[in-house]
């Protein structure tokens, strides 16, 4: 479960986000949607703990994320798998090296990371592009490289902000539809989107922001 309990982020004279009271519950899947600026990067950096509140309290599964020290910061994140709008990919390594990178980071053996690497890959429908440069593919395919290496270490909670902001209505409801199918295994999923006209079509919670503070929280 996330919870955010009455939290702020000021900029000096701006309040990005102000008096937030929004609960996530464990498993769930959810949109964050608002106009630019109303606050749904900063929500995901605090989340993140890119970012930390001028006031109010972030919990998540029950634990102060003030607590957290600089030094347990990497151990938090690796709870989260994050998908950016620009897929961040590198393109002189191969596919599989780019999906691989967090398990690198994290110490796994070169047998396990293979392994995971490939099942993630199976899982987003690229397992024949494993040993490909990322610059050959399309857009829709490199988000789907940027998917695989969010959940190759099977975090517990998915982080997507503006995944489908680069790709047609087609490929968008493809990447939505990989979100929910690791929902549909117990991945807490979060995603920020301004795409209304798509995130209608599905049955999930829409949680609005304006100006920082919550407008609406409409249920499926």
């Amino acid at each position: 479960m996330i919870e955010f309990e009455r939290v702020s982020r000021r900029f000096g004279d701006l309040d990005a986000l102000r008096h937030l009271n929004l609960t996530i519950d464990q498993g769930e899947m959810a949109f964050i949607t608002g106009h630019s600026g109303a606050g749904k990067s900063t929500l995901l950096r605090l989340l993140l703990l890119l970012d930390r509140p001028s006031s109010g309290e972030i919990r998540v599964k029950g634990e102060l994320t003030r607590e957290i020290r600089s030094h347990r910061v990497p151990q938090y994140r690796r709870r989260f798998g994050v998908v950016f709008q620009d897929h961040r990919l590198l393109f002189d390594r191969s596919v599989h090296d780019n999906v691989a990178l967090p398990l690198v980071i994290a110490g796994f053996s070169p047998r396990d990371s293979a392994r995971r690497v490939r099942a993630a890959l199976d899982k987003v429908g690229l397992l024949a592009q494993e040993y490909a440069n990322p610059a050959t593919l399309s857009g829709g395919e490199q988000q789907r490289v940027g998917i695989a290496r969010a959940v190759v270490a099977r975090p517990e909670f998915l982080i997507a902000d503006e995944p489908t902001g680069n790709l047609d209505p087609q490929l968008s409801s493809e990447i939505m539809a990989l979100f929910e199918a690791f929902n549909q295994v117990g991945v807490t999923v979060l995603v920020a989107t301004h795409d209304l006209s798509l995130i209608s079509q599905l049955r999930h919670r829409i949680i609005t922001l304006s100006s920082g503070r919550l407008a609406g929280a409409e249920s499926p």
